[in-house]
């Protein structure tokens, strides 16, 4: 996919993609504190930042982070939305050329994100940035799509009117951290999240996604009108659900 494009397909979304996105469990953060010795005066470079999610968690962890984003408008939201951390740094910059300085920094995270990367390009940049023995996470909210019968209609809906999900679905995401730690080897963890909304929810969530058709597409109008009709028969007390797998990858990475 075009750099350009992976960057500037979320421009049209960042409030729903605010409101809407799910955290990251705790577990994630326990796991880094205890497998790779995560501490407060650790500096870390957040690549893809985005609106700030995961960045939020690690500057409540008491870190100084580098919140690295290419696109304006979801930059302009994290520096909004974190605004009240002094230990945030927002950067105009990508995963392949961050703008930070050699050896700066102790951790270089990607969260729902490194799937955009220029593999090499970025993994070169990881090892400049990094301070020797530092560390590269990564980690992905995969959706399940079969545990439940709202879950496996969503995924249809997404199949049917989805504008390019057949090419990003989340086994397209994953396939690529062999790439960014090899030859160093990297450890996997897995934790359950879950997310409830009534109907104004689930379709922010929706349409806070990259391949959802924006309201200017014929396809829109149609797609809401067949979410609609799946919460109907699907919601429970006027909630549905999604349940995701976060996968979480570490390791210490070698040049």
């Amino acid at each position: 996919m075009p750099a350009s494009n992976a960057t500037s397909r979320f421009s049209d979304r960042v409030e729903n993609y605010v409101r809407y996105r799910p955290g990251y469990p705790p577990e994630v953060m326990n796991a880094l504190k205890a497998e790779c010795g995560l501490v407060p005066s650790h500096t870390v470079a957040d690549l893809a930042s985005g609106t700030g999610i995961w960045t939020r968690m690690l500057l409540e962890n008491g870190n100084s982070v580098f919140g690295v984003e290419p696109n304006a408008e979801m930059r302009q939201a994290g520096e909004r939305l974190l605004a009240a951390f002094s230990k945030f740094t927002s950067v105009a910059g990508t995963a392949e050329a961050t703008t930070l300085a050699d050896q700066s920094v102790d951790f270089v995270t990607a969260a729902q994100a490194a799937h955009w990367f220029n593999r090499e390009l970025a993994r070169r940049e990881f090892v400049r940035i990094l301070k020797p023995g530092g560390w590269l996470v990564l980690l992905w909210n995969e959706r399940l799509t079969d545990s439940t019968n709202f879950l496996r209609d969503y995924e249809r809906l997404l199949l049917k009117y989805g504008t390019d999900y057949q090419d990003i679905r989340h086994e397209h995401t994953t396939d690529a951290v062999n790439e960014f730690f090899d030859p160093a080897p990297f450890q996997e963890r897995a934790f359950e999240l879950r997310q409830e909304f009534d109907y104004a929810g689930i379709e922010g969530r929706l349409l806070s996604s990259s391949y959802a058709p924006g309201p200017e597409h014929p396809q829109h109008a149609p797609m809401l009108r067949e979410l609609r009709r799946i919460f109907d028969a699907c919601a429970v007390q006027s909630r549905a659900a999604f349940e995701y797998k976060t996968r979480l990858y570490f390791g210490q990475l070698q040049p």
